[in-house]
């Protein structure tokens, strides 16, 4: 069994914390047989202090990594007089028990953690969007990347902020044991098994002063019209502004063009189509504003990674023997697909 070991530090973020024994702990085979052991350490074994009112006990200690598959660390909050690439020797010690091939995930600003030992040198990584660029001029030698959730680099993980941690582990489930499996423990734990964009959607920018003065308005109208062509001076009319002034604010209050957000939408509704009807490809294209089934291919291909055929292969199998199982009251159902590592061939 695939062993995960999390590393509690001082200070760790309960929330974060919790997170690879939620999602690695929910992942089961067809047999109900568990796919990973997740053990909890700290460097000494002893109680360790939160971030919040109250203090984490663990059965282990550092010894424990040695024995780590997969080790993953969650962000803390610093002490007083401490920096974020803080790494004591009791932690540079710990970090040396790993074996050669496990794998080392950071969740948030524990990329700090792995850079200050020398792990993300010369790699492409992430960290939480406030810290970016703080975080690149203390390590020049890590290849920064702010605008994703997570950056999987082989043995070496890092995921941006907080939820983008349950992010990072669903793909690792995902590339271990496949798509209906990480489906299977996405809906258990009632997440996403995949999310679309990156960190962009999140970054703080300037509210307009007037709250009409938005965008809202007009990509809710557009929601509905999406199967036919939308021009960008049809969507700047609908809010009563210039294509300049429209442009401009979409992109301050959605984080990508008019352009990109309508192919994301499109792509949205497609997805929903081929999962929930029996709709001809081409009558999917149609509705979801591609025109053609050529041009839904090229979308969907670029957006999850595989054709329209496979997708609803893949996923309305899933769903089918899902919608054979007894219903239960108060059951929720998170009808997402996500894109086998192998891109689906």
């Amino acid at each position: 069994m695939h062993r995960v070991v999390v590393l509690a530090l001082e200070g760790v973020y309960p929330f974060e914390l919790s997170i690879p024994v939620r999602i690695f702990g929910t992942a089961a085979d067809t047999a109900g047989r568990p796919l990973y052991e997740v053990l909890t350490c700290g460097l000494d074994g002893g109680p360790v202090r939160s971030s919040a009112d109250f203090t984490v006990g663990v059965e282990h200690g550092a010894e424990v990594i040695a024995t780590a598959d997969t080790l993953v660390i969650p962000p803390f909050a610093c002490g007083p007089g401490q920096e974020r690439d803080w790494l004591p020797a009791p932690l540079a010690d710990a970090l040396r028990r790993l074996r050669p091939g496990a794998r080392t995930v950071s969740i948030c600003t524990a990329s700090y953690v792995l850079a200050a030992a020398g792990l993300l040198d010369g790699r492409r990584a992430t960290t939480h969007w406030n810290e970016a660029e703080r975080f690149q001029r203390k390590f020049p030698l890590v290849r920064v990347d702010p605008d994703v959730l997570f950056v999987d680099d082989g043995d070496v993980l890092t995921a941006a902020g907080v939820a983008a941690g349950v992010d990072l582990c669903m793909h690792l489930v995902r590339r271990d044991h496949g798509s209906e499996i990480a489906n299977r423990v996405a809906r258990l734990c009632v997440v996403p098994p995949w999310r679309d964009g990156g960190q962009a959607q999140f970054i703080e920018r300037p509210v307009p002063a007037l709250a009409a003065a938005t965008t809202s308005a007009a990509r809710a109208w557009a929601l509905g019209e999406l199967h036919r062509p939308l021009q960008l001076a049809e969507l700047a009319g609908h809010a009563r502004m210039s294509v300049r002034t429209f442009s401009r604010r979409f992109r301050d209050e959605v984080g990508m063009t008019p352009g990109q957000w309508l192919a994301q939408q499109r792509v949205e509704r497609a997805r929903r189509l081929l999962e929930t009807t029996d709709l001809p490809v081409d009558r999917v294209a149609e509705e979801a504003g591609f025109g053609t089934a050529a041009s839904l291919r090229q979308h969907l291909v670029a957006g999850v990674g595989v054709p329209p055929s496979v997708y609803r292969q893949t996923f309305r199998g899933a769903r089918l023997a899902e919608l054979q199982q007894p219903s239960r009251a108060g059951r929720a159902v998170v009808p997402a697909y996500v894109a086998p590592p192998d891109g689906g061939r």
